[in-house]
């Protein structure tokens, strides 16, 4: 299970790490809201611990961002703000828990363990976005009501997009998810094309975004 760890303070990040790391967790730290952007465009992550406090912006902000552009992977805030609005705010805004500091290193994994317990339960096998439809279950794609015949790397790619609507892909993390161990990320263009066949509606607005030299984007 990968997590990422969102805290400004070294030596708070850094107990995290070997705490997690030691029952078994990969852990990416980030000290910024910058880096904790970055962090996710770069690789998934199975769940995030999040601070409010950031050197260049506040938690709750980063949140709000992530769960508009469609990020539904659970969210754990820690923060020493531990009033009852504070932990309302941050509820309602999409975190999934709320751990105030100080805290124990055992309370805060059998959180952890809850969380991601909780999420691989309830994770979404029905998938929708601008009319496109991904039943994760039966393997299925239907576009504005019509069944699409993908290929299963197609439809991994696709589901890929559709875990992440909102999210810069980048070509190696994308090459990396859907061809594991293959060099040459030219072949994702290839299968791009395909996607924006099969999916686009030349009547609208597109569905992915190119972005030159970095990757791609479901818009």
């Amino acid at each position: 299970m990968k997590i990422l760890v969102v805290e400004d303070q070294p030596r708070l990040g850094e107990f995290l790490r070997q705490g997690l790391g030691e029952r078994a967790y990969t852990v990416s730290l980030a000290q910024t809201c910058a880096q904790a952007r970055d962090a996710l465009c770069e690789s998934s992550c199975d769940a995030i611990i999040l601070d409010l406090g950031l050197p260049d912006g506040d938690g709750l902000d980063l949140l709000r961002e992530w769960r508009r552009c469609g990020f539904n992977e659970p969210v754990l805030i820690l923060s020493a703000r531990d009033s009852v609005e504070d932990r309302i705010s941050g509820l309602d805004l999409g975190a999934d828990d709320y751990l105030p500091k100080p805290f124990s290193l055992e309370e805060l994994l059998a959180h952890v363990r809850c969380l991601l317990r909780r999420h691989s339960v309830v994770k979404q096998a029905l998938i929708e976005h601008r009319g496109i439809r991904l039943d994760l279950a039966g393997h299925t794609v239907r576009a504005h009501g019509q069944p699409v015949d993908l290929t299963s790397r197609e439809f991994a790619l696709l589901e890929l997009f559709m875990q992440n609507i909102g999210r810069t892909l980048t070509r190696d993390f994308i090459s990396d998810r859907i061809w594991p161990g293959l060099v040459d990320t030219n072949l994702l263009d290839v299968y791009m094309s395909r996607l924006r066949a099969k999916l686009e509606d030349s009547s609208g607005a597109p569905l992915f975004r190119t972005l030159r030299g970095i990757g791609y984007q479901m818009a």
